[in-house]
């Protein structure tokens, strides 16, 4: 069916899908962008709607070849619905993973967020997460969402290869320490060398400008990255970067 009128049910649900409220209510988020879309479906999300520019032909018949139902539509269609400047000829209503915490944490490295708030700085580290081996992304009160559009696009499809949960972040790393679990959170007032690690990690990244709350600091071993240049800090993504690659490569035995 070639959809050509932004009154159709479907092109509104999806440009709803913009805003965290409409999100949260339906269950369900956008995605735009060949690479994105696919990567979502190879990896088992479930596309609840597919609007394609009429026109695509191979991007529908890779579509056809996965037996996956969509709709055609004008091109002003799909830049009605897309959040990015230069759509990209496809986008999804897809279904939003359970975000809720699980009674037992998968094992491996936990990379928990206290209070981020920018949504590139979030994807950016969902993103090294699951490069860096990563079991899960914990996200607490205050946080950004995982599955707005802005964090899908730097995630890069990372977003659907490991859990995201969202809980009340003090009351997760407090079971995660009683796990055996070593907490580590980056922190102006920590030492500049790594606590020795023997088991499974947590990494705590705070918000962009505060860093994190004192509850939380208090429930770590604090950490400071050593400076040898001028600057006095980091980006709190690339901050986070650093820290889930050093202590993934000890997790992992490199270093």
């Amino acid at each position: 069916m070639l959809i050509t009128s932004t009154k159709n049910d479907t092109v509104k649900l999806l440009r709803a899908l913009k805003d965290r409220a409409a999100r949260r209510e339906t269950g369900l988020h956008l995605i735009e962008g060949e690479r994105l879309v696919f990567d979502a479906l190879a990896s088992g999300a479930k596309a609840e709607h597919i609007l394609v520019e009429d026109g695509r032909e191979p991007v529908i018949r890779k579509l056809e070849s996965l037996g996956v139902d969509y709709n055609t539509a004008k091109r002003q269609i799909i830049e009605a619905v897309s959040d990015t400047k230069t759509p990209q000829g496809i986008a999804a209503a897809v279904k939003t993973p359970d975000m809720t915490a699980p009674k037992t944490y998968p094992r491996g490295l936990i990379v928990a967020l206290d209070r981020l708030q920018d949504p590139g700085n979030l994807g950016t580290v969902i993103r090294t997460a699951d490069a860096m081996g990563a079991a899960a992304v914990l996200l607490g009160e205050g946080c950004t969402d995982a599955f707005s559009p802005k964090c899908l696009r730097a995630a890069m499809g990372s977003a659907y290869h490991l859990p995201v949960y969202e809980a009340e972040l003090t009351k997760e790393l407090i079971k995660l320490k009683q796990e055996g679990r070593t907490l580590i959170c980056g922190h102006l007032d920590g030492a500049e060398r790594l606590a020795d690690i023997t088991g499974d990690a947590v990494i705590v990244i705070g918000n962009e400008g505060s860093g994190v709350s004192d509850e939380v600091a208090g429930l770590c071993t604090l950490y400071r990255l050593p400076m040898y240049g001028r600057a006095e800090s980091l980006n709190a993504s690339v901050a986070a970067s650093i820290l889930i690659y050093e202590i993934s490569k000890r997790i992992h035995g490199g270093g």
